[in-house]
């Protein structure tokens, strides 16, 4: 073969691209390590090893009004081999970060189900799955990263529909890249995508909605492209895959982020821990998305619209109540809306809107909703 034969081959060889994917795996990767290594270097010490961790007590979570979320305080809580009722707790969560370096060398994944499992296969005891989810929230505040960074994801899933267009970082699909309007029932936010890059987008807003019925409902009457919005079904309470991938569409793309939930106390608190986070993910940081806007049901647009009301049951006043006394909710529209629950003590869902014809929402309530939000 010639020489200009091998340079031209040696151009035509394009360099692998590194997507910041890479580079988080990385850091997780090293995190996981320094833990294997003070171990090591504890019983090389002979010592007893130990993993000390922030304490995720009651009386160490605080609201922290700078960040809009509950965090850790700054107490901290210990798993001691010296310690005979530390030590199961304690092997427990070692196999757990060995499992997760396992998964991010080899670049797979696993749901929650998986992992309680596989340790049973590796004569790691766990009585209930509830115990192995816990083990695994513990690795979370150890090396301050969610489950999803170390490839550990839940079996629950919503959907995204949109004008973007996304590039695969995942083994075996790197480099693909699909438009999110080709999939006409959107597609699913898994851990593929909330790890792809974001290549493309003509949208200008986003619309995150509780009820899949109503994304469904935006979709067919094209509300992605009256308003240039991404769509986005929060099956519920969100799953952190889409908080994570809410949280990147407004602070990679600088896209607004509106939330829409039923108007009862309990779609109120979906949408304020979209938005602020919870005491129970205290330990994380960015799975929130502070400068979303809760557009609604609001309580006081049962009236507004003469929407066919429900009363509140006694879950639904108890739920009122304590929603009224936490610090997250203490600003408008939040404790006006609180207050219009208590009084009138009604509810209602976002599909009450058929009422008036399959396309109302899309055509009157919406524009005028975010008309008055853009002006506040």
């Amino acid at each position: 073969m010639s020489k200009r034969k091998v340079k031209r081959r040696r151009k035509a060889i394009k360099p692998k691209r590194e997507y910041k994917v890479d580079k988080l795996r990385e850091e997780v990767e090293d995190k996981l390590t320094k833990v294997g290594r003070r171990l090591v270097y504890t019983i090389e010490s002979e010592r007893f090893p130990t993993i000390e961790m922030p304490s995720r007590s009651t009386g160490n979570i605080v609201y922290d009004p700078k960040t809009r979320q509950y965090i850790l305080g700054d107490k901290t809580t210990e798993r001691s081999s010296r310690n005979i009722r530390h030590l199961r707790p304690f092997t427990q969560t070692v196999w757990t970060a060995t499992f997760a370096q396992e998964l991010i060398t080899t670049k797979k994944s696993s749901t929650l189900r998986d992992v309680y499992y596989n340790a049973m296969s590796h004569n790691i005891k766990f009585k209930t799955q509830s115990e192995s989810d816990s083990t695994i929230v513990e690795l979370e505040t150890l090396i301050d990263h969610p489950r999803e960074d170390f490839n550990i994801y839940p079996e629950e899933r919503s959907s995204i529909f949109g004008d973007l267009t996304i590039e695969y970082t995942v083994p075996g699909y790197e480099g693909r890249q699909l438009n999110l309007t080709s999939m006409p029932d959107g597609a699913t936010v898994g851990p593929a995508l909330s790890s792809a890059e974001f290549v493309k987008c003509k949208a200008k807003v986003v619309i995150a909605v509780e009820k899949g019925a109503m994304f469904s409902r935006f979709v067919e009457e094209g509300a992605d492209r009256k308003f240039r919005a991404i769509l986005v079904h929060t099956a519920g309470m969100a799953p952190r895959a889409t908080r994570k991938v809410l949280r990147r569409l407004m602070d990679e793309l600088g896209l607004p982020v509106y939330v829409m939930t039923d108007a009862d106390p309990w779609g109120l608190a979906i949408a304020g821990v979209l938005i602020y986070g919870s005491a129970a993910a205290a330990h994380l940081r960015e799975l929130t998305v502070p400068d979303a806007v809760y557009a609604g049901l609001y309580a006081s647009d049962i009236e507004r619209y003469r929407l066919p009301p429900m009363r509140l049951n006694k879950e639904d006043e108890r739920r009122v109540k304590e929603l009224m006394k936490d610090p997250r909710f203490q600003d408008d529209p939040w404790a006006r809306e609180l207050k219009v629950f208590q009084k009138n003590q009604r509810k209602a869902e976002l599909e009450s809107f058929s009422r008036f014809g399959l396309d109302f929402v899309v055509k009157k309530y919406l524009p005028e909703r975010l008309a008055e939000l853009e002006k506040s």
